[in-house]
């Protein structure tokens, strides 16, 4: 498949019918509304809930939501981006069981499955229970852990020949069967000879993440999200006496940094955003001391 989030989409056009309802937990990578969204589908947003430093599945909430909105499709992001969250095999048993009683079918995003961190592990979705791989779709790719996203090239692990066939009749139909022959052999080389230069990279992206936490957490009123996996951290400035747009230009004109805005993951992500800590050390470190100096104005 050329990427997880046109397969996303051709999940959404394989699985339902316009008008439908695909729900996705919010605040959660703005691809999937824009997805659900422009396929004529009705977004049903399940916000996810803050405890201990961490995401939450509301259970209650999105069984009422299954229940209410008649959804047909549940898009999942397991590792969670913005929030990092890996979710456990108990979240996943429960998701599992509450769409097995609701006749929903899952779609599980799972591109961070190598960037579990901190000694978190990755559990795929359809590895909990047998009886979850007739219901589920698993998307993933090699281009976020190495670098590699101009290639092109992702997977769908389908295991009901059902929905394979159905899935890949769509993906005929959209032009979307043939794949990059450098991008498959780039993953294959990843996959085949990536495992040292991995390890090396997440405890870095552990050593980033620890940085911001640490230097945020002393000198800001910054709420910083510790993630479980994946390069990206979700930071909260709600503690501050500013607005959206405030917050934007102050990050963009006086900071003169760009992070992802808070808002385009959803309306939960009011006063939020994201930032990448995949970079240089040196960078992160001027990236931070940049908002540092200039939320130390206010």
């Amino acid at each position: 498949i050329e990427g997880v989030v046109p397969a996303i989409s051709t999940a959404i056009q394989a699985f339902t019918k316009e008008g439908q309802a695909v729900l996705i937990n919010t605040p959660v990578y703005p691809p999937f509304a824009r997805s659900i969204k422009l396929n004529n589908r009705r977004l049903i947003t399940n916000s996810l809930v803050e405890k201990d430093g961490l995401f939450e599945i509301d259970f209650d909430q999105l069984e009422k939501d299954f229940v209410e909105e008649d959804v047909k499709l549940y898009v999942l992001c397991n590792p969670h981006n913005p929030g990092g969250r890996v979710w456990e095999k108990e979240v996943l048993e429960k998701i599992g069981q509450l769409c097995q009683k609701h006749g929903v079918l899952l779609v599980s995003d799972e591109i961070h499955q190598d960037l579990a961190l901190f000694g978190n592990k990755h559990q795929s979705f359809n590895t909990v229970n047998e009886d979850f791989k007739e219901f589920s779709l698993i998307l993933s790719s090699a281009t976020k852990t190495f670098n590699i996203a101009g290639t092109k090239n992702s997977y769908a692990i389908i295991e009901n020949p059902k929905l394979r066939l159905a899935f890949q009749k769509r993906q005929l139909a959209n032009n979307q069967h043939e794949i990059s022959g450098l991008g498959y052999l780039a993953t294959e080389t990843a996959y085949r000879y990536g495992e040292d230069w991995l390890t090396e990279l997440k405890e870095l992206i552990e050593k980033h993440i620890n940085y911001v936490v640490d230097v945020f957490g002393k000198e800001t009123k910054i709420k910083v999200m510790k993630p479980q996996g994946t390069y990206l951290i979700w930071l909260d400035f709600s503690a501050y006496d500013i607005c959206d747009e405030e917050l934007r230009s102050l990050l963009r004109d006086e900071a003169k940094v760009i992070l992802n805005r808070g808002l385009d993951f959803g309306e939960e992500g009011a006063l939020h955003a994201r930032l990448n800590v995949a970079m240089p050390t040196s960078v992160l470190e001027e990236v931070c001391q940049r908002i540092i100096a200039t939320f130390a104005k206010l």
